[in-house]
């Protein structure tokens, strides 16, 4: 993967190393009205660093640690969009989308996961999906994955998937 901008852990190299380029905020978004991207992600060095890259973009960013404390966070309803890893303790990332459906809060979600598997991966985009990015992730996919979850009516059947 040369060239290409990796996501990586800001644990793991200096700030200002951790991400390649700085977005600024697209326009029409004020200081007050920048959508709230909601991470749901075991790992703590994903919830510590990938804050700051959504940050970078131009959102404000909350993480958290399981399904249960995001269902509990009063976030849940302002949240524009939701990256949320596949494998987690407790209540799983395709068993949270699956609740968040019934509940009738239907957030764009961007899944990502650390195992390759083109069968979830298929099913997800299936049920509705944005995306499903592998880690570690890469700033520009991440990045056009976030603008077609925010765009209005953008689903499965806008990407081609049936």
């Amino acid at each position: 993967m040369i060239g290409q901008k990796q996501y990586q852990s800001t644990m793991d190299v200096p700030y200002e190393l951790a991400h390649g380029f700085v977005m600024r905020s697209p326009k029409g978004w004020g200081a007050t009205e920048r959508p709230l991207v909601s991470v749901v992600d075991d790992d703590e060095s994903v919830r510590e660093s990938l804050p700051d890259l959504l940050g970078e973009f131009g959102f404000v960013a909350r993480a958290f640690s399981s399904a249960q404390e995001f269902l509990l966070s009063g976030c849940v309803d302002d949240s524009s969009c939701l990256i949320l890893d596949i494998a987690m303790p407790g209540m799983s990332g395709p068993e949270l989308y699956q609740e968040l459906k019934r509940r009738g809060q239907e957030i764009p979600t961007i899944f990502i996961s650390g195992q390759r598997d083109k069968a979830i991966r298929g099913r997800l985009l299936k049920q509705g999906a944005v995306e499903f990015l592998l880690k570690p992730l890469n700033d520009d996919d991440l990045f056009a994955a976030i603008k077609m979850a925010l765009q209005p009516k953008v689903g499965s059947a806008a990407r081609g998937i049936k």
